[in-house]
């Protein structure tokens, strides 16, 4: 065998060599490119969040990421700061970053059939959690997972209504309200006044946004109060407000749960304390611990199946004596 054909039979098999692994190469750029964010096969969520204003957002926002990192689903988190503009911003940068699916619980219920056009335009899937939007194009997004709201509202109310049956003269009712514009705001007032009207002697006298804060629930319990000389009842519309309203009503030399009778809604462990020590009168639970059921619709979701286009959460009311006994055990 001459030197020459050695040196041929050697280049050939470089060239071979050269030419499969290019080849391996190839298929292995195409394999990372089908998927967002890596190539490890992992489905990529986006969500983004309506902020921590209240003990209920912080455990919702737990449960999300623990669950995310149970079902092996890549987390992509905003938090909004309690903006639209801000949760806007997040759903864009999920749509650039091709993200197999976004979930975000809306700040406000108006405003959203832009930029969920151009989530549905750009194919990724889109799961309203815990607040729903008023868009009437239903097919914008593919499920809405949560609680009834107006529900929320009604239970309170009808607790108030068996509570003051005896009432002779006028109830007199200050309600702290939610976030302006958001859902839970909006439906809890209105399950709330629906439920009451059975009642002639129930009367809002006041109703303003503490905006889901206890700063806003002490700073707007304070006004209450200077406004309003007798008030038998207060309704917020979470926990946290109530909390805050707590300080303003003790400040002002009253007893709260005795001479103000407190209706909230949430069930934190915070609020269920208060309850437990005679704070608080009643609470209308709403179950921040979305977190296992929205990984399993986002792997739905991801996998084309059908999905219901309402999930409930199961949820239930508190008295006294009932947070004394659920407080041991309570997650959240």
């Amino acid at each position: 065998m001459t030197r020459t054909t050695l040196t041929r039979r050697s280049l050939g098999a470089l060239l071979a060599a050269g030419l499969l692994a290019g080849g391996l190469t190839a298929c292995g750029n195409s394999d990372t490119g089908d998927s967002a964010g890596g190539g490890d096969g992992k489905i990529v969520l986006g969500f983004s969040q309506v902020g921590a204003e209240s003990g209920w957002r912080t455990a919702n926002t737990t449960s999300i990421k623990e669950a995310a990192a149970e079902a092996g689903i890549e987390l992509k988190f905003d938090d909004a700061q309690q903006k639209q503009e801000n949760q806007i911003k997040a759903i864009r940068n999920f749509i650039q970053q091709k993200v197999d699916v976004i979930a975000f619980s809306p700040v406000v219920e108006s405003g959203w059939d832009t930029v969920l056009k151009e989530a549905k335009d750009a194919k990724i899937p889109v799961i309203l959690t815990d607040r729903a939007v008023d868009s009437a194009d239903k097919s914008l997004y593919k499920t809405f997972i949560g609680s009834d709201f107006v529900k929320e509202g009604r239970l309170a109310g009808e607790w108030l209504v068996k509570e003051k049956q005896t009432a002779t003269g006028p109830v007199n009712i200050v309600e702290l309200q939610g976030t302006t514009g958001s859902a839970p705001a909006n439906d809890r007032k209105k399950g709330f006044a629906e439920a009451i009207a059975a009642n002639p002697n129930l009367k809002v006298v006041a109703s303003q946004s503490g905006d889901f804060t206890r700063a806003g629930g002490k700073q707007v319990m304070e006004q209450f109060l200077k406004a309003n000389p007798k008030i038998d009842v207060l309704f917020a519309h979470n926990d946290d407000m109530g909390l805050g309203a707590l300080e303003a009503i003790t400040a002002a030399g009253k007893v709260p749960g005795k001479d103000i009778t407190i209706i909230t809604i949430d069930a934190v462990k915070d609020g269920m304390q208060a309850l437990a020590d005679g704070k608080f009168n009643f609470i209308a639970e709403c179950s921040p611990l979305l977190g296992p059921q929205l990984m399993e619709l986002v792997k739905k979701v991801k996998a084309g199946e059908e999905v219901p286009v309402r999930v409930e959460t199961e949820e239930t009311t508190f008295t006294q004596e009932q947070a004394k006994a659920a407080l041991p055990t309570r997650k959240y």
